[in-house]
């Protein structure tokens, strides 16, 4: 919300300075975002030039003796070469002197020669001022302008323009009017209340009106009048100028009459040509498919959900947002429909985002105005027609308003003390309240106080608490530290987000980068990766590809990998901590960590280099990658590694024989990881080297409450550990874990470690069998073990691995 100080001004009686009424701005709750104090124009003076003599060497150019005053150059003429083709002897214009900034060209002058001529300034166009767009002559001011003061102040342009970052719940500061009264009611003035407008009426506005809805909310109230023999030119200089400072064109005087009230007033107003009206105008819905070609000169295409102005041409204007093309007034004008209407807020919500469309008039109609000002802003709007475009009033038309019915708010006084901790007293809370327009009815401690029509924001005690405090002073409340309970708090955050936050360190910290992909994926997609279920298809999708609530992440992840791949990026490490939706319960929603790598991106480094033994670059990523991260995920969870198992093989979508299911016991299903199927990352039209993981994070087992958090003491034997290894022929379809645990499992005590280092096929061992070496680190605990000790565990070690897995100990 833009205005300017002396427009602001014309509302307010005030002494205060431009930083005091910016801080109070900000200290009642109307956030000041930026000020443009307009000191860039400062220098700038204005000038006489005295004579414009050919230069001496240029045909294009003029050298200007240039007297600005007696307070520059110590009275004494500048001399200056310009070029314009409108330089000459006795015009008066602006000036900028060495070392000033000239804001339309970027540049801070100096003394330089041109053309072997010195130039000591330059006198400036308005585009060179940042004043319009005209760069055909210098400016060219009457011959009495003042000479040696102050340019700014004589163009007005000097104007401060105060812009403040507004909530949507104040749309009484919609206005500048609005702003002063906020202004007057905290002490920094007192409000101009404007005298109601005294209009000569003669005769009836002959149009006709209806309002044609089946709700009536859509459309509370429609004011209209008739105004005959209008003079449609400019708006006068002072209110283009005001217009301009706030970022608005002007058009002609009719339509700045229209947006100056809707600042000025927050009151949004339409004109028509009453001569472009055919018949009489009706508010309704508009039909399906009927158009109309709007002010901003776009076609919108119109259904049931937009309300309309329409006559019997059709559409003429799309309800408090924009009007149309066709009724529109031009220097042509001369009766005019003045309209002053009300309309749903949700409705215009709805409809300004639909039709992608963004005024002055939605941005204040979607939050609220005034419905009691709906009458006196169309005799306001009037009023300034009359003065600045003439014509003759006829008596208003008014269909639908009902009147305002105050809502009334039970308040104690006491809710202040309650919900702030300020102590303000009973006399100066319903001093706050009335100043703000409210009505205080009652004595004592509890009182009932009736809401105005421009807040529709207030409902209830707390927001009556809070027009208390902000005026009082937010920064009166004193800070005071939270009470020390003299016990530790327990923990804050649940399991859950503790392990979403320690799965994105653990991926962050093995080169990943977090990617953020989003919750709907295609049908296509959804099917792919197990769901696609019509429980989880969305109602209204944004996009066509977006149907369905993801059942995994892994689409989005790899589909972003392949992004990346097409644009140069191929090797690249991606993670993920989010939501899956396998039902459209609660309880079907799961917290996964899932991960993607690609091309050369391994743990042990990526790209080409001269440490990688391969030709060409890095090794391709592979299932063990995705098998190690996911790993870390479940290691940095908490979870005891020992009791995880991994199954081979997983869904669908990884390649059969090289993927994994990882497991705690025999039900719990924690997640899985491996390379793609080929027909997985050929139905997401994605290439190239793939590896990834999903573990659920809402799988995990609890963990298991200890008596204190403090950490047992670190145990370190002083034994030395010894590395004895075991090769073991067995049946090819044996798996590698299953001799690990069976190796582990001969003494859990002494073996804390067991790793499988080498595996054999060959003619030497038979068809159908293989040869599989582990190392067993042995830790002696409390005696160095002796040859007979290690003898026994050896045998126990070959024992378990022959009864798991039928094998023998390899000669």
């Amino acid at each position: 919300m833009k205005f300017t100080l002396s427009w602001l001004k014309d509302h307010l009686e005030t002494d205060a300075t431009l930083d005091q009424i910016c801080e109070r701005l900000t200290a009642i709750g109307l956030e000041v975002d930026d000020v443009d104090d307009k000191a860039v124009y400062k220098p700038f003076v204005i000038a006489k030039v005295l004579s414009a003599e050919q230069h001496p060497e240029a045909d294009r150019l003029k050298v200007l003796s240039v007297d600005a005053g007696p307070g520059v150059n110590g009275g004494k003429p500048l001399q200056i070469v310009c070029g314009a083709p409108n330089a000459r002897a006795g015009l008066v214009g602006a000036l900028a002197r060495p070392g000033d900034y000239v804001p339309g060209i970027d540049v801070t002058l100096g003394v330089g020669k041109i053309r072997g001529v010195e130039s000591h300034g330059m006198m400036c166009s308005e585009k060179e001022l940042n004043m319009s767009d005209d760069h055909n002559g210098i400016i060219d001011l009457p011959v009495d302008a003042p000479i040696g003061t102050s340019f700014a102040a004589y163009a007005g342009i000097d104007d401060p323009v105060i812009d403040i970052n507004l909530t949507p719940n104040r749309p009484d500061c919609t206005s500048i009017y609005g702003i002063a009264r906020d202004l007057a009611a905290s002490g920094l003035g007192t409000l101009k209340v404007p005298a109601k407008p005294e209009l000569k009426l003669d005769g009836d506005t002959t149009v006709g009106l209806t309002i044609d809805l089946d709700d009536e909310k859509l459309c509370p109230g429609f004011g209209l009048r008739l105004v005959r023999g209008v003079r449609n030119g400019p708006s006068p200089a002072w209110m283009q100028t005001r217009l301009k400072a706030i970022g608005l064109r002007p058009i002609n005087a009719l339509v700045d009459i229209t947006n100056y009230m809707t600042f000025d007033q927050g009151r949004p107003m339409h004109v028509f040509d009453a001569a472009k009206v055919k018949g009489s105008l009706t508010v309704r819905r508009a039909n399906e498919g009927e158009t109309v070609l709007a002010l901003d000169t776009r076609e919108y295409k119109l259904g049931p959900n937009n309300v309309v102005i329409a006559d019997d041409n059709g559409v003429e204007s799309i309800g408090g947002i924009m009007g149309g093309e066709h009724s529109g007034c031009d220097e042509n004008t001369v009766d005019v429909l003045i309209e002053s209407a009300l309309w749903d807020p949700i409705n215009i919500a709805k409809s300004g985002r639909v039709l992608g469309i963004i005024t002055d008039a939605r941005y204040r109609f979607e939050r609220g105005v005034d419905p009691e000002y709906m009458i006196p802003g169309l005799d306001r709007t009037t009023q300034l027609v009359l003065e600045l475009c003439g014509g003759t009033p006829a008596k208003e038309k008014i269909v639908g308003y009902k009147g305002y019915d105050a809502k009334t708010v039970d308040f104690p006084f006491s809710e202040v003390k309650r919900l702030t901790g300020l102590d303000v007293s009973t006399e100066e809370s319903r001093q706050i309240l009335t100043r703000l327009g409210f009505v205080v009815e009652g004595s004592g401690e509890r009182v009932s106080v009736k809401v105005p029509s421009w807040r529709p924001d207030v409902d209830g005690k707390a927001d009556l608490v809070e027009e208390v405090m902000r005026i009082h002073g937010v920064d009166n409340i004193k800070p005071e530290p939270l009470e020390n309970l003299g016990t530790v708090n327990g923990r804050i955050l649940t399991t859950l987000q503790v392990r979403t936050r320690t799965a994105k360190r653990a991926l962050a910290s093995r080169g990943m980068l977090e990617a953020v992909t989003w919750s709907f994926i295609s049908e296509e997609q959804a099917k792919l990766f197990g769901g696609g279920s019509s429980a989880l298809k969305l109602a209204n999708p944004i996009a066509a590809d977006m149907s369905d609530m993801r059942p995994s992440l892994l689409p989005g992840l790899l589909t972003a990998a392949q992004r990346n791949a097409d644009k140069g990026f191929g090797d690249v490490a991606i993670f993920e901590v989010s939501g899956t939706y396998e039902t459209d319960t609660p309880e079907g929603q799961r917290r996964v960590a899932g991960g993607i790598r690609r091309g050369t991106a391994s743990i042990n480094g990526a790209g080409r280099m001269w440490s990688n033994a391969q030709k060409g670059g890095g090794k391709p990523v592979d299932v063990f990658d995705a098998k190690a991260d996911a790993l870390a995920v479940i290691e940095a969870c908490g979870l005891p590694m020992a009791n995880v198992q991994i199954e081979q093989g997983g869904p669908s979508w990884y390649h059969p024989g090289r993927s994994g299911t990882i497991k705690m016991g025999p039900k719990v299903v924690l997640g899985y990881f491996g390379e793609f199927h080929p027909k997985t990352l050929s139905a997401l039209d994605v290439s190239g080297a793939l590896a990834g993981f999903e573990v659920y994070l809402d799988a995990m087992p609890e963990p298991k409450k200890k008596a204190t958090r403090t950490k047992p003491g670190l145990e370190l034997s002083p034994f030395q550990a010894v590395k004895r290894d075991f090769a073991f022929v067995v049946g090819s379809e044996i798996e590698a874990g299953t001799i690990v645990k069976a190796a582990t499992s001969a003494d859990r005590k002494l073996i804390t470690g067991v790793n499988v280092f080498d595996v054999f096929e060959g003619a030497s061992l038979g068809e159908g069998r293989k040869s599989i070496a582990i190392e067993v680190l042995i830790q002696p605990v409390d005696k160095t073990m002796t040859d007979e000790d290690f003898e026994a565990l050896t045998a126990k070690i070959v024992a378990n691995v022959e009864k798991t897995t039928g094998g023998v100990l390899r000669a």
